[in-house]
């Protein structure tokens, strides 16, 4: 139904399928505004109710007592991963998990997968490793995933509590060390490489990823003797059109001064709404394959040279891009037009 221009959602639409769109769209605003609102949500306990007290020790678990929980692998509650919400997300787009053939994990080990392209928000990789739904555990039942993000987002109040009970932990040098170090193996770390720079990238069938600078990661592999994983998630970058914005144009120009300052990608997204199909900010209905690739093997170097980072990095980059040719036939509807862009 369409009136003047606007598409709406027939009334007749499935239960089942109003309540994906609902779970879409509950999870992009927890994800954007999720932090803020923990924080006017303190501040209104503190100035305007009898609780100020709670409010103040919560303050004082965040920022004194469980400030490096995020640094310190994390903790996880299953009957947080395991939320029907995460369901109806992956059953939205629909999203689903695969390995290419004879990929094992050996049990013993720890593993680093980095993931490709962030798009506006990284859901596909989300799916797969900060929910019991999106089936890691089913293909590698040996390994506990993590899903790193921005160290800013364990002192958000509220958001923390939810984003730890899934698993994720810090993206930062330390976190990566202690996890990729952790004895006996048994740890699938997920760092979404490009991070949000990449967000501005993100435009429906193009795949243009930050990788050919970012090196931290290779040698923080290569220090713990941790295998690289390849992770493609295609069909990413076609949840949301995105405003105009090339390099050197005044709104990119402020988009990066803007994620400089605060780490934030503040793109502009278009995607859908609740009972409309023309604008908003929960992503198009689009369908997400990610997709894992064969890991690459890496030797222990207490103190990597140069030469040593660039030489792994280049093959990362090589395996990287091998994977998303084999797999786009599968999974693109115009595999000869799109190309993976490394920037």
């Amino acid at each position: 139904m369409e009136i003047l221009g606007i598409k709406f959602v027939p009334l007749n639409e499935p239960l089942q399928k109003r309540l994906q769109t609902l779970a879409a769209g509950a999870a992009v605003f927890t994800m954007i505004f999720g932090g803020f609102i923990g924080f006017i949500l303190l501040a209104y306990l503190i100035f305007y109710t009898r609780y100020w007290s709670v409010a103040l020790l919560y303050i004082l678990w965040i920022y004194v007592l469980d400030v490096k929980t995020g640094e310190r692998g994390g903790r996880g509650l299953n009957s947080v991963r395991s939320w029907l919400w995460w369901k109806y997300l992956r059953d939205y787009f629909p999203i689903r998990l695969e390995r290419v053939p004879w990929v094992e994990l050996d049990p013993e080990r720890n593993y680093l997968f980095c993931c490709f392209p962030h798009g506006i928000l990284p859901i596909g990789p989300f799916s797969a490793f900060g929910s019991s739904w999106g089936g890691f555990q089913e293909l590698f039942p040996n390994h506990t995933p993590h899903l790193l993000t921005l160290r800013h987002n364990f002192l958000m109040p509220a958001l923390r509590e939810l984003i730890l009970s899934t698993g994720m932990c810090s993206a930062s040098a330390n976190s990566l060390n202690y996890l990729l170090g952790y004895p006996g193996g048994g740890k699938a770390i997920a760092l979404v490489v490009g991070g949000a720079a990449e967000a501005f990238n993100c435009k429906p069938g193009q795949y243009k990823i930050i990788l050919k600078k970012r090196k931290g990661f290779v040698k923080i592999a290569l220090k713990n003797g941790t295998p690289l994983v390849p992770v493609i998630s295609f069909g990413e970058t076609d949840l949301y059109n995105q405003v105009d914005n090339p390099k050197g144009s005044l709104i990119r120009c402020i988009q990066d001064k803007l994620k400089d300052v605060t780490g934030i990608a503040f793109a502009l997204p278009v995607g859908c709404g609740l009972f409309q199909y023309s604008f908003g900010i929960i992503p198009l209905r689009r369908r997400i394959s990610t997709i894992i690739g064969r890991p690459i093997e890496v030797k222990r170097v207490s103190n990597p040279t140069q030469e040593q980072v660039d030489e792994l990095h280049a093959e990362f980059m090589k395996q990287l891009a091998n994977l998303f040719e084999e797999q786009k036939y599968n999974y693109l509807s115009n595999p000869e037009q799109t190309k993976l862009i490394i920037e």
